[in-house]
Order: C-alpha cells, then sequence, then structure tokens
C-alpha cells in the first residue's frame, strides 16, 4: 500500500504546485491592492490633518473666540477653502486669505498677515470681514 499510496501522491503533486502557485499570487494580489488603498487613505487623511491643524492654529491665535472663528472659517472657505498655496487666476490673489500681492509660501505667516489685515480693516472682527464679503463679494 505504501507503493501505492506515494504513486498517487507524486501524481497529484503537479496540480497541488499550480493550485499553490494561484492562491500565492491570489495572495500577492489582494496584499498588494490593501496596501495601495492604505497608503491612498493615508495622504487623503494627512491632507485633512494638515487643513484641521492650519485651523486649530488660527483659533489659538485668534484667542479662541468661538464666534469670530466660525465667521473666519467661512470667509476662509470661500476664499480658499483653506489652501495656503490657492492662487486667484484673476488676479494676484495667494493664499489662505487670498491676499493681493502676497507671496508667502508659509501657511503660518500667511495665518499671521491675514489676521493682522482683518485688525486693521475691520477692527479685528472676522465677522465684519465675512459681512462685506457676503454684500460685496470680498473683504
Amino acid at each position: 500500500m505504501h507503493s501505492v499510496g506515494s504513486s498517487l501522491a507524486f501524481g497529484l503533486k503537479p496540480k497541488m504546485r499550480a493550485r499553490k502557485g494561484q492562491l500565492a499570487r491570489c495572495w500577492l494580489f489582494g496584499i498588494a491592492l490593501f496596501v495601495l488603498q492604505t497608503f491612498a487613505l493615508d495622504i487623503a487623511e494627512s491632507q485633512e490633518l494638515r487643513i484641521n491643524t492650519l485651523k486649530q492654529i488660527t483659533f489659538h491665535k485668534m484667542n479662541y473666540s468661538f464666534k469670530e472663528f466660525y465667521c473666519l472659517d467661512e470667509l476662509l472657505h470661500k476664499e480658499s477653502r483653506w489652501n495656503y498655496k490657492a492662487k486667484n487666476p484673476k488676479s494676484s490673489a495667494f493664499g489662505l486669505f487670498q491676499m493681493i500681492g502676497n507671496k508667502e509660501q508659509d501657511p503660518i505667516k500667511q495665518i499671521d498677515k491675514g489676521l493682522r489685515y482683518i485688525e486693521h480693516r475691520y477692527s479685528g472682527s472676522a465677522c465684519k470681514a465675512l459681512a462685506h464679503h457676503k454684500l460685496k463679494g470680498w473683504y
């Protein structure tokens, strides 16, 4: 019986090897898809985290004023969608606050400049700047 069983085992071996090869390829393909999807999610999450980080920094610089921050959040969403690299194709406006002639690449410095502008022009009130924007289309 030993010889019959071993001959059957040897007869199935090439088929089993082919089946194992197919399974291995399926596993590798599945792992590759998982890694690619995970990497793509990490990129999306990291971009969202950057926006949230900019919002947190801005909120801190506004002395944690919820009312004023909500107005500024709406204003900056309209102006740049919180994209510190946003460019206006119709003017030289650039950055988070879409300030004319702004060439500053650093988003933290853009926040400082934008808040100083609102302080100077609208007595520090982002809600006044937003109200002006709603009336005129600019602030």
